[in-house]
């Protein structure tokens, strides 16, 4: 255990989704006293009224970007201010993790559509945060458990994606995740690759990209002493009888890893960004317009997600890895 209390990081998402909700939960938890304390980053109205209605009114420390009070906007959809006072609080967040305000971010889910409505170019948070960073080697991690995945392209078209999933990538990333896996005690990890063809290519007959770029990049990865095994096809990599044996797995794209993250581990996943000066995690699910302000959120992933950021920031501080 660190021999301070942390300050972590909440940022509270778009405010017509469930972000407010959960961030206010977790604040008000006695869970983490003794380790943490908690900084939502949100609009303070909208904090004011998730913890009037779910954390009997007990108002958490708050940081905001600008002025978009509770009532003045619609719940439940995607909407330009709401993007854009999202986009502000986590830029905010970044900056605060930076100059080392807050030990680590814990994000809740912002709406891609909506920050765009705003006028401003954005694919997801793992970007921004990157950019803020200053940093162009990065990887995104799901994670719940002894199940570990990152993705060699994350949020981009299919159709780029054999552009983008070259050896160079590969490697890196494969990298990244040995590396994270070994910061949590694991000494010696062994890993799996995910084909980017079908039936791993079939020796080209389905494509040539796995004999030019997994397979050479898996060559190399073992050469440097990283015990890695593939290209799997990605159909039967995920089946219990093998992803089981594996402390991580390396998908190519993103719904090749995220379908069956989400299929077994959807209520505690965690995603984690790897590569950063800064520990940032988050739930593994997006803002759920559908059940925004009714009070029935699965807190389960944010908790997750705020456990890992906690254990990570407690490691730093000890002198560990993220």
């Amino acid at each position: 255990m660190s021999e301070r209390v942390l300050t972590i990081a909440l940022t509270a998402g778009d405010p017509a989704g469930i972000g407010p909700e959960i961030a206010v939960k977790v604040a008000a938890s006695p869970r983490w006293r003794n380790r943490a304390k908690f900084v939502i980053y949100g609009e303070i109205t909208v904090i004011r009224e998730a913890a009037r209605r779910w954390s009997n009114g007990e108002m958490p420390e708050v940081r905001s970007s600008g002025d978009l009070p509770f009532g003045s906007f619609p719940i439940g959809c995607a909407e330009a201010r709401c993007g854009k006072i999202a986009y502000d609080n986590l830029t905010m967040a970044v900056e605060d993790a930076l100059s080392e305000k807050v030990d680590a971010i814990v994000t809740a889910p912002m709406n891609k559509y909506a920050v765009n409505l705003a006028g401003i170019p954005f694919t997801g948070h793992t970007e921004r945060i990157a950019e803020l960073c200053g940093i162009k080697d990065y990887v995104m991690m799901q994670s719940a458990g002894n199940l570990r995945m990152v993705f060699v392209t994350c949020h981009v078209p299919l159709a780029e994606v054999t552009h983008l999933a070259v050896k160079p990538k590969i490697v890196q990333v494969a990298r990244l995740l040995n590396h994270a896996i070994q910061a949590e005690g694991i000494e010696s990890p062994k890993l799996a690759m995910a084909a980017i063809n079908p039936h791993a290519g079939e020796n080209g007959c389905m494509g040539m990209e796995d004999e030019l770029q997994t397979k050479p990049a898996i060559a190399e990865l073992r050469n440097s002493g990283i015990d890695i095994d593939g290209p799997f096809p990605p159909d039967t990599l995920f089946i219990e009888d093998i992803r089981r044996n594996y402390d991580g797995i390396v998908a190519m794209y993103h719904d090749q890893g995220h379908i069956p993250f989400k299929m077994l581990a959807f209520h505690n996943g965690v995603n984690s960004t790897l590569g950063l000066p800064i520990i940032r995690c988050s739930p593994d699910h997006g803002t759920a317009f559908d059940i925004a302000w009714k009070g029935v959120a699965n807190i389960g992933s944010f908790q997750a997600a705020v456990e890992l950021a906690i254990c990570r920031a407690e490691r730093k501080n000890a002198g560990g890895n993220r």
